[in-house]
């Protein structure tokens, strides 16, 4: 079943497409409506090589955890529909705007709520992508609600909640479709916990197949900028290493 507009009659030509499971980016891509002001935003070259791999114009991307919009305003550029769902209603508010002032096409959803609402699902239409970039526990603090998984109790209660959003997330995507998630380990006194890893496996309790882990650099991030020397002081102070990198994930619905 052909999933993209690759002419593989041609493939050679497509140069920007990444294959390799290292991918490296100086810096985020800018131009349009994409900045990256917003805390835990991801960068446009995410959603973009998912996008162009994985679906063809016309069809429609799923972003449970909207945050600023980077997948919808990439979903626009490139030519396919989205759907949106946010907690926040500020962010609600801007992605709308941001929307309407990225050039391209198509129909483009954004809702307020929690992706752990079933209800939310009953009457979405079926999708063709999902792109999963949900809060690293609670690494940073999104939004008051108690329902936020950066609001978790515990690192149970933070893979219960995402679970059960793959869950409802799945009940819309085709078979044979792929879900991506993007997400990075924390530390938790002074130890590593394997976020990426954990997250997988909740995925694959559901009907996917692992079809690639990319491993994608992170440059000086808001909570590092300006303090890389404090980071190396304590990382030989206390025998651990400074993460800068995070985890593309490549799933396939059965």
């Amino acid at each position: 079943m052909k999933i993209n507009d690759l002419d593989m009659s041609n493939w050679k030509s497509y140069d920007d497409i990444l294959t390799d499971s290292l991918w490296i980016f100086e810096s985020r891509e800018k131009g349009f409506t994409r900045n990256g002001e917003y805390h835990g935003n991801f960068i446009p070259q995410i959603p973009r090589q998912a996008i162009l791999r994985f679906t063809k114009k016309g069809e429609y991307i799923l972003d449970p955890f909207a945050g600023l919009g980077t997948s919808l305003i990439e979903a626009k550029l490139l030519h396919r529909n989205s759907i949106g769902i946010e907690l926040s209603k500020e962010n609600v508010e801007r992605i709308k705007k941001l929307l309407q002032d990225t050039p391209g096409d198509g129909d483009h959803t954004i809702m307020h709520g929690n992706a752990m609402d079933e209800n939310i699902f009953k009457n979405m239409r079926k999708i063709q992508l999902a792109i999963l970039h949900p809060p690293y526990w609670n690494a940073i603090k999104f939004t008051d609600d108690e329902n936020d998984l950066s609001n978790s109790k515990n690192l149970n209660d933070f893979l219960s909640k995402f679970s059960k959003i793959v869950k409802n997330v799945s009940s819309v995507l085709d078979s044979h479709r792929y879900l991506v998630l993007v997400i990075g380990d924390i530390y938790r006194r002074g130890n590593v916990i394997p976020l990426g890893f954990l997250t997988m496996n909740e995925i694959l309790k559901n009907e996917y197949q692992l079809k690639g882990i990319v491993v994608k650099n992170i440059e000086e991030n808001r909570g590092k900028r300006g303090k890389y020397s404090l980071w190396r002081y304590r990382a030989l102070l206390n025998g651990f290493y400074i993460f800068k990198h995070e985890y593309v994930i490549f799933f396939k619905k059965k």
